[in-house]
């Protein structure tokens, strides 16, 4: 199953408190279930991105849905499809 990561700021939403923040992420974890994506990670960060998103999904399809996602929250993102550094070797070595 394709990996896709969103590195995510805050700077266009206003936080109240953490515990609000905690809630943002239990919805947006169901969201993504229904697109059939699996949120496998979330990693708060310091410098130019607060936040970092790791999710699994069948398709591109199931990837852009889960973005918006993140975007109707007001969490303002980019999202990438990642490959394990093992399997890029392997793709490099074969070219």
């Amino acid at each position: 199953m394709p990996t896709y990561t969103t590195l995510v700021t805050l700077d266009d939403r206003e936080i109240q408190n953490a515990q609000e923040l905690a809630s943002i992420w239990g919805e947006i974890r169901t969201e993504f279930e229904t697109h059939g994506a699996d949120l496998r990670d979330a990693y708060a960060a310091l410098g130019e991105y607060d936040f970092l998103i790791v999710f699994e999904t069948d398709d591109n399809e199931a990837a852009f849905k889960s973005a918006l996602t993140l975007h109707r929250h007001g969490l303002e993102g980019k999202t990438m499809e990642v490959v394990p550094t093992e399997d890029f070797s392997q793709i490099v070595d074969e070219v």
